[in-house]
Order: structure tokens, then C-alpha cells, then sequence
């Protein structure tokens, strides 16, 4: 006869549901720490660029402000409109080109061969006027400002000791011819690149006018009209010139 074994009495309900309670709660707790890799990862992106967001709306209302209203712009009135000054003669045009008479002829095309003094009073002659004294004209100038490799003839008379007057010469078909003439205050007369720069000053004494010619083939054009600094005149360097 087989013998049985005496069954063990199974706990109460209560406490079996306790006992089933704690091991649940034990094993969600471990799964609800391991959060994942990526999780880790994202979240502190996110808080950047809720930071990010937050300033840009901060400085994006703090940085329009309102002017008021705009200033009303209105045209400029003309005054007299029906007149206009007539064009300048040829006498009064500062870079027509005038041949000199009463001076020989240069083959050679350089004004490097002319006698200055000789050319200068000419032109002047010719304009009805009386020939300067030698002690008002400035050292003769030869540099090559028609870019055809030959030198062209630069000459200044003190008018006054003031008042100023430049004329420039070049060789043109043999014929020896101005090319240029300008009165007026001259604070500096200066050679750059091929361009003749007249420096004159204004009302203001810490600005003078800028004057550009520039030789365009066929005579001297007004390349550039501006307005510079005052310098300080300089001591010159013996021989001439400036430091």
C-alpha cells in the first residue's frame, strides 16, 4: 500500500499576494534604472536647444526697439531753373589745346629740346598779356605726362604771393602746344602714376580740393574731384622736392 505524502498547508492569500507584491516591485524597480544608451544621449541636446531657443526669444525682443517715426525726406528745390551759365570759350577752357606760335618747331617731339622761358612768354603773348619776371616762374618741369615716352614741358608763375598759374606743354606733329592751364591757389602740385594732381585749399582749413587730370589719349581729362586732409607744409630737401 503506497503511502501518502502529508500535503503542506499552502500560506494564506494575503500573504501570498504580499510575497508576490515584493518581488514585482523589486524587479520593475531594477528595469526602471537602466535607461538606454540613446536615451542618455538625447536628453542633454534637448536641453540645449530649449536654452538656445529661450535666449534668441529674450534677445529678439529685447533688441527691436521702435525710432519713432522717419524724418520726411523732400526733394531738392531748384532755384532759378530757367537759367544756365554758358559753355566755356575756348579761351576758358583749361585744357583745350592751344599751339604756341613764335616758338620753333620740335622734330625730335620732346619738349626737352625747347628753350622754357621762351615757350612760356610766348604763350602768354599770345594771350595779350605781358611776359612774367623770371623771379616769379618756378623751376621748369620735365616729366612724361602724355605716356608716349617723351618728356612734356611743366611751368608755374607766382601771380602774387598767392595766387598761382600752372601750364603744361607737349610736342604735338612738331608743333609745340598747351595742353593745360589752371590759376589758383596751388598747396601742392604732385606726379602720380601719370596723373597731374593740383592740390588748392578751401574755406576749411582742414581740407583741400584734389584735382586729378589724367592724359586720355587726345588731351588732359578731369579724372577725379575730391576733398583731403590739410598737410603740414614741409621743409624741402635741397635739389627740390619734398621728404
Amino acid at each position: 500500500m503506497r503511502r501518502l505524502r502529508p500535503r503542506t498547508a499552502l500560506p494564506p492569500l494575503s500573504a501570498r499576494n504580499a510575497h508576490n507584491a515584493r518581488f514585482s516591485l523589486a524587479g520593475r524597480s531594477r528595469r526602471s534604472r537602466r535607461f538606454p544608451t540613446s536615451s542618455l544621449l538625447v536628453l542633454p541636446v534637448l536641453a540645449t536647444l530649449t536654452s538656445l531657443a529661450l535666449l534668441a526669444g529674450c534677445a529678439g525682443v529685447e533688441g527691436l526697439q521702435s525710432e519713432g517715426r522717419a524724418r520726411d525726406v523732400d526733394a531738392p528745390r531748384v532755384l532759378w531753373p530757367e537759367y544756365s551759365p554758358a559753355p566755356p570759350g575756348r579761351d576758358e577752357n583749361p585744357v583745350a589745346l592751344v599751339p604756341v606760335p613764335n616758338v620753333p618747331r620740335i622734330p625730335s617731339g620732346t619738349m626737352a629740346d625747347a628753350n622754357p622761358l621762351a615757350v612760356l612768354d610766348a604763350d602768354i603773348a599770345a594771350q595779350g598779356r605781358t611776359p612774367p619776371a623770371p623771379k616769379a616762374v618756378r623751376r621748369p618741369e620735365l616729366h612724361d605726362i602724355t605716356r608716349d615716352g617723351k618728356a612734356n614741358l611743366i611751368m608755374a608763375v607766382d601771380l602774387d604771393p598767392r595766387t598761382s598759374e600752372l601750364r603744361v606743354y607737349s610736342v604735338r606733329r612738331t608743333v609745340v602746344t598747351r595742353v593745360l592751364v589752371l590759376r589758383g591757389v596751388l598747396a601742392g602740385v604732385e606726379l602720380a602714376a601719370g596723373h597731374l594732381v593740383i592740390r588748392e585749399p578751401t574755406k576749411d582749413p582742414r581740407y583741400v580740393s584734389v584735382t586729378d587730370y589724367v592724359w586720355d589719349g587726345h588731351s588732359m581729362s578731369l579724372w577725379n574731384l575730391t576733398l583731403d586732409d590739410a598737410r603740414t607744409p614741409q621743409t624741402p630737401r635741397a635739389g627740390g622736392g619734398s621728404p
